[in-house]
């Protein structure tokens, strides 16, 4: 886990909460935009938190300014993210050779706490940094490559699901994160953010618990879902005995999946401007 979600959406609350008892000059009004970034994944596939290999992101955004500390987004995105134990500096990661690659459909709402008064054509409140933090809900499809083909991983019950009973392919997560606002022109502002997901679901990966039994994996799934349960390989120093064998660890289900959004949105103003001040 890259940081507990629920300390901090506690905090944001509860300032949110504290800023709406307090006057200040309300410039109440929407705000909507687009945004374009990248995404990455923190998982069981990920757990150097490696950098190295960023995915295409965007998205549109919506924004209601309840004055110029609170507001609320809502926000709709697409990503795609992916893990490779090949990137891992973990032996026995490298050894267990799994990889997925997943798009991802996201809707949000979130509050944003205003670090500085902000106040859209003002001439000297015209940036600040701010905090958020929310709920989403989105969908993944974890798949990997085989022979040249990519297949769903979902749909091959790779931990042994029985048919019928995968996990869910929409899943939820709390949001928080922060960023800079600054404005370009009287309606018009840049926004640069940094967001993080903690996930619900520990399957954006496909990789959660422990290997199943590839006999029943076969008989039940096929020749290709029993190759993509277990794609271990032999690496020098590393005891292979317990890759792929039932009942031993594939993933490390206590801990769940995380997506982060690294953006910049362009957005524009659609309610009364301040009067400059003389």
């Amino acid at each position: 886990m890259i940081l507990s979600g629920k300390p901090f959406l506690r905090i944001v609350f509860g300032v949110i909460f504290s800023l709406f008892l307090v006057t200040t000059w309300a410039q109440k009004g929407w705000e909507a935009g687009v945004w374009l970034g990248t995404a990455y994944y923190f998982g069981d596939l990920n757990t150097s938190y490696n950098l190295g290999d960023p995915r295409p992101a965007g998205g549109i955004i919506a924004r209601y300014n309840f004055n110029n500390r609170v507001c609320f987004k809502m926000g709709g995105g697409y990503g795609v993210v992916s893990g490779d134990d090949a990137r891992s500096s973990n032996p026995f990661e490298k050894a267990r050779n799994l990889s997925f690659r997943s798009e991802v459909f996201d809707v949000s709402g979130q509050f944003e706490i205003n670090f500085l008064p902000y106040v859209h054509g003002s001439r000297s409140e015209f940036f600040t940094p701010y905090l958020f933090a929310g709920f989403s809900a989105f969908s993944f499809n974890p798949t990997a490559e085989l022979d040249g083909t990519r297949y769903n991983l979902r749909e091959l019950g790779t931990e042994g699901q029985f048919k019928g009973e995968e996990y869910y392919s929409v899943s939820g997560s709390f949001v928080y994160g922060g960023g800079l606002k600054i404005d370009v022109s009287k309606n018009w502002s840049l926004n640069l953010e940094l967001g993080a997901r903690a996930a619900f679901t520990d399957y954006i990966d496909d990789v959660s618990t422990v290997y199943a039994d590839k006999k029943d994996i076969l008989r039940s799934r096929g020749e290709v879902a029993a190759a993509l349960s277990d794609r271990s390989i032999m690496i020098p120093g590393v005891d292979s005995s317990q890759l792929g064998k039932e009942g031993s660890q594939r993933g490390n289900s206590s801990n769940k999946d995380n997506l982060v959004f690294i953006q910049i949105g362009i957005v524009r103003y659609f309610g009364n401007l301040a009067c400059p001040k003389p």
